[in-house]
């Protein structure tokens, strides 16, 4: 299971302090491959990372965001390394929206788990996690896939929306261009809040890059409804029941099944999300 970072922002660093970087076996399990391909990508010219004078490869979030892509050209599109290279280098060359600063996301899961008084090896068997993804997760605020943050959310008796702030009082207006943006742990999944403070519903416009996916399924209390605007989105409820949505399609559901979900356009996928209660 591949579990995306995004840009790591340290939770008590300073302002100008540099964000951690990834150690191989770290790099490499975000990206769901061995250590020993990215050694192999690194000689092929698809990655650079940066050295510690003992030799000890480092990679900072860009890096792990490229190995995932890497990964992604790699296993859906069959590409070989230098269709890759060319294909990264056209991206590179592509205008990218503007980077979203992560939040203390991890300070706060680690404050509910000492709260707790349990380890990170009990919370890790408990939610299906690695202790090391958790320990990843707690010190830079990235490090798992979505639905180990929404089983984290669950297990700790909040909800990713309370974890993310979006209880804080604000205006019953939301602006084009102007909505919030969640410190998502994920790459590829960018989510912006469309209803600030405490409602009835979680309403949510997801834009999803190429290769996102929540990596597993997951179930909470309410209901759901979820319309395409733009792309493909596919969604699994109850691990075998399989919808492929398209621009204007729509579907609504008990959020207890478990729904498992992807972006299964070559582009961005835009939905809008709402779920109620507010339990997500």
């Amino acid at each position: 299971m591949t579990d995306p970072l995004p840009k790591p922002v340290s939770s008590n660093a300073e302002p100008d302090a540099p964000p951690p970087l990834f150690r191989v076996t770290e790099a490499a399990r975000a990206a769901g491959v061995a250590p020993s391909t990215l050694r192999l990508w690194e000689k092929q010219g698809l990655v650079t990372p940066q050295r510690r004078a003992s030799g000890q490869r480092l990679y900072a979030a860009a890096d792990v965001a490229r190995l995932q892509r890497i990964a992604y050209l790699r296993r859906e599109a069959g590409l070989n390394p230098a269709a890759i290279r060319a294909a990264l280098e056209s991206e590179n060359s592509a205008p990218t929206e503007a980077a979203i600063t992560n939040e203390p996301l991890g300070a706060a899961l680690r404050q509910l788990r000492q709260a707790r008084g349990e380890t990170l090896e009990a919370v890790a068997q408990a939610v299906g996690a690695s202790a090391s993804g958790l320990s990843t997760l707690e010190r830079t605020g990235a490090g798992v896939s979505f639905k180990t943050l929404a089983d984290l959310a669950q297990y700790y008796g909040t909800t990713v929306s309370r974890l993310s702030g979006q209880e804080e009082e604000g205006h019953p207006v939301v602006r084009a261009g102007a909505a919030r943006i969640w410190p998502m742990p994920v790459e590829g999944v960018r989510v912006e809040v469309l209803a600030e403070g405490e409602r009835q519903m979680d309403c949510h416009r997801f834009i999803l890059a190429p290769g996102a996916a929540s990596e597993g399924g997951y179930g909470h209390a309410g209901e759901e409804f979820i319309t395409v605007i733009e792309g493909r989105f596919r969604i699994t409820l109850d691990g075998d029941e399989l919808h492929e949505l398209g621009p204007g399609d729509s579907i609504y559901f008990e959020s207890r099944r478990p729904h498992a979900w992807a972006n299964a356009a070559d582009g961005r996928t835009v939905v809008i999300w709402v779920n109620t209660p507010p339990t997500f």
